[in-house]
């Protein structure tokens, strides 16, 4: 494995960057087998949701944000954040060495347009994520196989062929209509192959604020006992309990969910991750089982690049 790069602020042209001093880890890193949790200056509790309509399979119970409070400032230049990719020793919470973990390349967040704020700015109330949506998704890792099916038209996939992960027609529909009434602007996807059989799914869904995804659509769709709508394949889940609660990213709440025995050939991982007005879908399926250390540090550097 390379050695991976550390976060860095890359300022793009322009006026000098304020600079800021922010808590918890610098890079996401591979942790060693002791780990520090990470320290965070404030975490919310967690929140009571009402539960969905559908009572027929999900239990009212509460939904886990797992985000924690930092400040941002916004310099009125657009940067770019370089995101390291897994380093054993510095993040905790992931795994131990000789884990299974991918090789990805170096991750840079999307310059921001000049004069945007970053979605968790003081000044940006909407949560908005004014950097291009596609240019958010997580690359595939060394010596994946990329699935172009997703790439959508011009990167931007149809609804219908993200609702084509669930098998359930009335479930598919329901959700659907709940799409369109919340006001779904984009969806940018991505997915994978890796040689050993394991295939990732990305979705990232964009609405007009983080309100309407807070309130409007993951309060509906994600519940702690398991998810609203059945993902192809994966009938019975559970909420993921071995899902390090350290290596949550700030200010984005993250629910993640694994698929019980006896299961089919495949087993599927699943998470739903909330940043500002970004609710992103990340899928994982392997003949056999789905290992959990490639599923943790796809999710993890997801969050990364949305929060």
């Amino acid at each position: 494995m390379t050695e991976p790069p550390h976060v860095i602020d890359q300022p793009a042209p322009g006026p000098e960057p304020v600079s800021v001093s922010v808590s918890g880890p610098e890079s996401i890193g591979e942790p060693s087998a002791a780990v520090t949790p990470v320290q965070t200056s404030a975490v919310s509790e967690p929140q009571p949701l009402s539960p969905p309509a559908k009572g027929r399979r999900v239990l009212p119970a509460l939904l886990r944000w797992t985000a924690a409070l930092a400040v941002f400032a916004a310099a009125g230049t657009a940067t770019a954040y370089g995101i390291a990719g897994m380093e054993r020793t510095d993040v905790p919470g992931l795994a131990t060495q000789s884990d299974g973990r991918w090789d990805f390349p170096r991750l840079v967040k999307p310059p921001l347009p000049s004069g945007s704020p970053g979605p968790f700015a003081v000044g940006n109330v909407v949560g908005a994520h004014y950097a291009d949506l596609r240019a958010l998704l997580l690359p595939a890792p060394e010596g994946a196989t990329e699935d172009r099916a997703l790439r959508g038209s011009d990167g931007w996939l149809a609804a219908k062929d993200y609702l084509a992960e669930y098998p359930v027609k009335e479930e598919r529909d329901e959700l659907g209509q709940k799409l369109v009434d919340s006001g779904l602007r984009h969806i940018a996807a991505r997915g994978w192959t890796t040689p050993d059989g394991t295939r990732t799914r990305i979705y990232l869904l964009q609405f007009d604020t983080a309100n309407v995804v807070s309130t409007e659509f993951a309060s509906v769709a994600v519940a702690y006992a398991t998810p609203t709508y059945q993902i192809r394949d994966a009938a019975d889940v559970v909420y993921d309990e071995d899902f390090p609660e350290s290596a949550a990213v700030t200010r984005v709440a993250r629910t993640a969910y694994v698929e019980t025995k006896p299961y089919g050939a495949e087993q599927v991982r699943q998470a739903y991750v909330t940043a500002g007005d970004v609710f992103a879908v990340i899928l994982q399926s392997r003949k056999g089982t789905a290992e959990p250390v490639p599923f943790q540090q796809t999710v993890v550097l997801q969050s990364q690049l949305l929060g």
